[in-house]
């Protein structure tokens, strides 16, 4: 009987918690959002799993030990995200960026929500129930970037217990792009601003695309080495991919190795979605304002895009602003389908790509501001 007793004490049933219920509710949920919604599934599917695996109970496999744990070193010494940037960067063409070289304007108007949002989480500590230190609200603020590996980078460095919250509200927000992005855009812009059709982008020469990411690796260095590492790893990826001389390198960091890297990333930030560190008043205040963050973000790219037609003879899409924050290439996919519901002949991909991959840099700059604020 006692052997029996002593079975009972050691089921899942009689020692789940409440609150491990409910986040493995969340789980379920993510995996049925990527599953059956397609939202970001290559990431939300090993969050998911990540989440369920993580709160069970007495296995311990997030706890020293335990496989999550181990795996979560490569989060907390930041190799996985800037591993996967490398990979972002071997998949990135900087050619319509170059090609028009005034989206960069763009890419970097998006930013204001980032710096916006610093100052709203630093306000939200006078709401009962909040403190966060300017460390966390500087991690917070990156989630208006929606640039999922360098959130999680800030994250692992100024706020770790904050991770799994910012890794989840980064990595929703960016898969919800297309629920949320078109309504800002279409409330911003009359239907003649969607409706106006942009130059054919000039063919951008090898030698450019290799002398570029050389050049802001320069500059990186020379004026905010704190984005170094995010900035360098992008550089490198896109330089291996432009060079035309190290081809299996380049594949190598488009999918073996991202894949590879996303797997592990995505089951560390599934784990850090305990029960005791996820169900608590901040989750719901980063969840708050990150959304905030990024529906800023996306209207200063639409307003900035606006106000670049009024200062210049060359009319832009002011959609194509929206593509300013860094959700590669789904942002610049929506500026392409709500142009196309305007007028059926206007193809904005090509030109939304432009400040999609400024947006890229633009968040990888923009963490290191804030990194080197706090150091």
């Amino acid at each position: 009987m006692e052997q029996m007793l002593r079975l009972w004490q050691d089921t899942g049933l009689y020692n789940y918690t409440s609150g491990q219920v409910i986040m493995t509710g969340v789980g379920f949920l993510l995996l049925y959002l990527a599953i059956r919604k397609g939202f970001e599934p290559l990431l939300l599917v090993p969050i998911g799993f990540g989440a369920i695996l993580s709160n069970i109970p007495v296995a311990g496999i997030a706890e020293e030990g335990g496989l999550l744990y181990y795996l979560y070193f490569g989060v907390k010494t930041g190799i996985f995200p800037l591993l996967i940037f490398m990979g972002v960067g071997a998949l990135t063409d900087f050619g319509p960026m170059l090609a028009n070289p005034k989206t960069l304007f763009l890419g970097a108007a998006a930013q204001f929500g980032i710096f916006s949002t610093l100052i709203g989480a630093l306000a939200l500590n006078m709401v009962p129930g909040f403190e966060f230190s300017f460390k966390d609200a500087a991690a917070i603020a990156i989630i208006g970037g929606a640039d999922g590996p360098t959130a999680i980078y800030v994250a692992s460095r100024l706020a770790p217990d904050l991770l799994g919250a910012i890794a989840v509200a980064a990595y929703s927000y960016m898969a919800l792009v297309p629920l949320i992005q078109p309504p800002i855009m279409r409330a911003l812009t009359t239907e003649a601003e969607r409706k106006i059709e942009m130059q054919q982008l000039r063919p951008v020469s090898a030698r450019e695309k290799i002398v570029f990411p050389l050049m802001l690796v320069v500059l990186c260095a020379l004026l905010l080495p704190s984005a170094a590492p995010l900035v360098g790893m992008f550089c490198l990826g896109n330089l291996m991919s432009s060079c035309g001389v190290v081809e299996r390198l380049s594949k190598t960091s488009q999918n073996e190795l991202i894949n590879i890297v996303t797997i592990f990333l995505g089951l560390t930030v599934g784990s850090k979605m305990s029960a005791t560190s996820f169900l608590r008043a901040e989750t719901l205040g980063i969840l708050g304002l990150g959304m905030i963050a990024f529906c800023i973000g996306t209207a200063a790219g639409v307003l900035m895009a606006k106000l670049m037609n009024k200062l210049s003879d060359t009319q832009v899409n002011p959609l194509i602003g929206a593509a300013g924050v860094s959700a590669v290439p789904m942002a610049a996919r929506v500026a392409n389908k709500v142009g196309l519901e305007s007028n059926p002949h206007n193809f904005l991909l090509m030109h939304a790509m432009g400040p999609n991959v400024a947006g890229v840099i633009g968040s990888a700059v923009a963490a290191g501001i804030l990194l080197a604020l706090v150091h």
